[in-house]
C-alpha cells in the first residue's frame, strides 16, 4: 500500500495551518480544524482524512464529538492518547467559552436565556444532572449550583435542599433545570411531579419557581412557556 502524504508534503494551499494563516479561521472545514489539533495522520491516512473519519463516526455533528471519551477516540487507528486528549480538551474549551458567554447575561428575561446558561453545563452529558439557579427580585442571577447527579434515566431531586439553598442566598426566585441524555425534550410524569412539589414548597417560603428547563442537546423544553408553572 502506498503511504499517504503527510500534511507538510501537501501543496501549500491544502495545508490547514497555512490555510488558516492566509485565509482565516472561517475558511477551514471542521475536519481541517481537527487535523490541526491532531497534527499528523497515520501511515494509511492523512490527518485530514483521519479527522473526517472521526467526524463520520459522529454523523458530522460537533455536539456528538463533544460527548466522545478518550477511550472511544483512540479506537480510531492513528489516534493515540495524546491526540485524543487534544480533541477532548478543545471540545471542553468550546463548552467553557459558551458558558462564559452565558454568564455575561446576568439577568434572566426569557426561557431562551436560561437555556443558554444551562446548556453548556449539560448538553454533552451521558447521565442526568439537576441544577438550580437563584435570582433576586429583579431576576438577576445570584448563584447557580449543581444539586445532584444521577444515571442515564433519572436523578434524585431533594426539594428541602433546594429551598434551604434558596433561603441561604435570600433568593426571591429560582429556575430549575435538568437534562435528558436521550435527546427527547418532552417531560416525563416524574418531571411534572417534581415541578409541582418544588412549586408548592417554594411558594410557602415566598420564593417563586420561575421555570423548569429540560435540556435536550441543542433543544429544550420550558414549563413556563408551556403554561405549566
Amino acid at each position: 500500500m502506498e503511504e499517504k502524504k503527510s500534511i507538510k508534503n501537501w501543496s501549500e494551499g491544502d495545508q490547514p495551518r497555512e490555510k488558516l494563516l492566509k485565509k482565516g479561521n472561517d475558511a477551514l472545514s471542521d475536519a481541517e480544524l481537527i487535523a490541526i489539533l491532531i497534527g499528523s495522520g497515520s501511515l494509511e491516512k492523512s490527518a485530514v482524512e483521519l479527522a473526517r473519519e472521526i467526524l463520520d463516526s459522529c454523523n458530522n455533528n460537533l455536539n456528538s464529538l463533544g460527548k466522545k471519551t478518550i477511550t472511544e477516540l483512540i479506537k480510531h487507528k492513528g489516534i493515540g492518547e495524546a491526540k485524543a486528549i487534544s480533541i477532548v480538551a478543545a471540545m471542553e474549551l468550546g463548552k467553557r467559552r459558551k458558558l462564559e458567554k452565558a454568564k455575561e447575561q446576568k439577568k434572566i428575561t426569557s426561557s431562551q436565556i436560561a437555556f443558554e446558561y444551562f446548556q453548556p453545563l449539560m448538553e454533552d452529558l451521558t447521565h442526568e444532572e439537576f441544577h438550580v439557579m437563584f435570582l433576586n427580585r429583579a431576576n438577576i442571577i445570584i448563584d447557580s449550583i449543581k444539586l445532584s447527579t444521577g444515571g442515564t434515566t433519572g436523578t434524585v431531586m431533594d426539594v428541602k435542599l433546594i429551598i434551604k439553598q434558596a433561603l441561604d442566598r435570600l433568593a426571591q426566585g429560582i429556575i430549575i433545570a435538568h437534562n435528558h441524555p436521550s435527546g427527547n425534550k418532552q417531560p416525563s410524569k416524574a418531571d411534572y411531579d417534581i415541578t409541582n412539589k418544588i412549586k408548592e414548597a417554594s411558594s410557602i417560603m415566598d420564593i417563586s419557581l420561575l421555570d423548569h428547563i429540560i435540556i435536550a442537546g441543542r433543544d429544550y423544553y420550558s414549563f413556563a412557556d408551556n403554561g405549566q408553572i
